[in-house]
């Protein structure tokens, strides 16, 4: 039986943190209702059927209507209003629900009635200063900061409530998780800039043909088992410089399947930067 079969999520959000999820939930066996106004949910179609199909989704209007009878009995309520708002909309919950609000910067604080998207909260949580201008291809503040965070809590609240009875009050702020992502930096870095091309020996390679090879060979062995297949036993004590110019070159001699099948599965930790497609099909 899934784990989470019997237990009921009702969904008030839209576009990505909160769907992403009530849908992580659903596949766990949840039975989930998603409560959308009139309009509807902005999320572009695709994004939108991926996030949500194979939940229940009802139309309220907060307008003119009572809240939905499903809210009784909701197991979980997920929010992502500003704060204050779900509580001005008079929706009662169970006293053994457990509610939780997907919030940009948390229910208090200077910024907690701002607007922002997930560029903003990675903003704020210092995570992109190492790369800026250039924006991630991923909503990390979003999907690990906010929908994965609030799973994490919702699941621990659940097992709570097994004891106690009772339901419990949840804000995850997206900036304040995003940060905790990357906190553990604030301790020192082993090499500046480490994790964003410091280093020869885990970065990101041009091929032949214009794609890419992903290297990450920090131990030593890796690197050494690396620089032996590429008959470069010269370069063996340079792993941490931060440029190899000698190695790019190397690199952009063969195309990446002629890499793919020189180094992969060699203990070398070098792999191809992959399209979505190829990602799907190869996984």
């Amino acid at each position: 039986m899934p784990a989470l079969a019997g237990t009921t999520v009702v969904d008030f959000t839209r576009q990505l943190p909160g769907p992403f999820a009530s849908r992580e939930l659903l596949r766990r066996g949840a039975r989930v209702v998603k409560i959308e106004p009139p309009e509807g949910d902005s999320t572009p179609p695709g994004w939108y059927r991926a996030l949500n199909e194979g939940k229940q989704i009802l139309t309220w209007d907060a307008r003119s209507e009572p809240p939905p009878d499903v809210v009784a009995e909701a197991d979980v309520v997920l929010e992502g209003f500003r704060p204050g708002v779900f509580e001005r909309l008079g929706v009662a919950l169970p006293d053994t629900a457990i509610l939780c609000s997907i919030t940009g910067f948390g229910a208090t604080g200077p910024r907690a009635s701002d607007a922002g998207h997930d560029l903003n909260y990675l903003g704020y949580a210092g995570v992109l200063h190492d790369t800026a201008p250039a924006v991630p291809p991923v909503q990390i503040a979003d999907l690990a900061g906010g929908a994965q965070t609030a799973v994490i809590e919702i699941l621990a609240a659940l097992l709570e409530r097994e004891h106690t009875g009772r339901g419990a009050r949840i804000v995850v702020s997206m900036t304040h998780e995003a940060h905790a992502l990357a906190s553990h930096r604030l301790a020192g870095e082993p090499l500046p800039q480490l994790l964003t091309g410091g280093a020869a020996c885990y970065r990101i390679y041009e091929t032949a043909d214009g794609r890419h090879l992903t290297v990450a060979a920090l131990e030593p062995r890796f690197w050494q088992n690396l620089c032996m297949l590429l008959d470069r036993p010269d370069l063996v004590d340079r792993a941490f410089e931060p440029e190899l110019p000698q190695l790019a070159e190397l690199f952009r001699s063969r195309t990446l399947a002629e890499w793919r099948a020189a180094l992969e599965g060699k203990d070398t930790c070098v792999g191809p930067v992959l399209t979505l497609t190829e990602a799907a099909a190869e996984l």
